[in-house]
């Protein structure tokens, strides 16, 4: 006795099935290109900390006279000697300091431009555009000191943000796997995975940081550390989502984690060449702690390291304490879903990761 065939499912319901799955990719699109546009295309100095060296009349009105025409980009302030102004740029207070030439019988002295690129080196080209005519006014060439340079094999400094970029990937791609293949299993079971995963993630980003393209000369082991903490904070966060937001969590992590993550995180450009949405975030979202956490410990003397390293385990924390009320609610909660839905989650998830 032949199985009796099930009917084949109306057009309309067939089109109601796809256009539903879109919704995900298609909100994916829009967050991606506000995140991204929003705050990478226009980048323009906000506020921008930069210093003239100097203690007399001459330094206040030179200051002065950058400040108004500058306006509300520049927060333009004095220092009184070069190591003051060296020691402002290794603690990240300003983005850079211009010293005057010193006026001799033989005319004006060559003037000089102190910037730090490694924190920044999209900061340092914006201050050398603003000094540069300053100088040019008085007739002499700009001498630029960098006093803080990134390593030769990451010469823009930006290889922290493709570190960033990786690290953040494979956590919040794991997560989908996690909360989908692994939704038959208890959530120790999976806290337990999180914890080896978050592992795996963190050695390979501190093998592409250090021998594999060489972005690291020294500390390798102090980045391994905030690359564990940094993924395992995304991984216990997307568990304990998962849980709650079921096929949902995909697009929850890529705002979370991509959208609000990388164009908050300094990697590409400071806060102060953001604008005054994404340059909050940057106080406290993780990809800033790990980004700028990484960067004091290789290229300014470890300050403020521990503020960073603060960041990022105050999101661990919270990964850690969604995921006990998500174990809680699981087991209060009716059994796992029927197979034919689970496996559904899983293709949706995997379709968006």
């Amino acid at each position: 006795m032949s199985a009796t065939a099930e009917p084949a499912p109306r057009l309309r319901d067939a089109l109601r099935h796809v256009l539903l799955h879109l919704v995900t990719p298609l909100l994916m699109c829009l967050g991606m290109g506000l995140a991204y546009m929003g705050a990478f295309v226009t980048p323009e100095p906000h506020e921008m900390p930069v210093a003239v060296v100097g203690s007399g009349a001459q330094a206040q009105v030179l200051a002065q006279s950058v400040k108004d025409k500058a306006g509300d980009a520049l927060d333009v302030r004095t220092v009184a000697t070069r190591e003051q102004a060296v020691d402002a740029l290794k603690s990240l207070d300003i983005a850079g300091a211009y010293v005057p030439g010193a006026k001799s019988s033989a005319g004006a002295g060559s003037p000089e431009l102190i910037v730090a690129s490694a924190g920044s080196d999209m900061s340092a080209m914006a201050v050398e555009k603003v000094f540069t005519p300053v100088a040019t006014g008085q007739g002499v060439p700009l001498k630029v000191t960098d006093v803080a340079p990134p390593v030769s094999d990451d010469p823009t400094g930006q290889g922290l943000f493709f570190l960033l970029v990786a690290v953040s990937i494979g956590s919040y791609a794991s997560v989908a796997v996690l909360g989908a293949a692994g939704a038959g299993l208890r959530m120790r079971v999976r806290a337990g995975l999180v914890v080896g995963v978050s592992f795996a993630v963190s050695l390979i980003g501190a093998a592409l940081a250090g021998p594999v393209f060489h972005l690291v000369h020294q500390g390798l082991w102090g980045v391994w550390a905030m690359s564990w903490l940094y993924a395992a904070g995304i991984l216990f966060i997307g568990l304990g989502l998962h849980t709650f937001l079921k096929r949902w969590t995909t697009l929850a992590m890529m705002v979370l984690f991509v959208m609000l993550n990388f164009t908050s995180s300094g990697g590409l450009f400071r806060p102060e060449l953001q604008n005054g949405f994404f340059g909050s975030l940057h106080a406290f979202w993780n990809g800033a702690g790990f980004v700028e956490g990484i960067r004091s410990h290789l290229y300014f003397g470890g300050y403020e390291l521990g503020g960073h390293v603060w960041t990022l385990t105050a999101w661990l924390v919270a990964g850690l304490a969604l995921v006990t009320v998500a174990g809680l609610w699981e087991r209060r909660s009716a059994p796992a879903s029927p197979a034919g839905a689970e496996t559904e989650e899983e293709m949706e998830e995997s379709v968006a990761v």
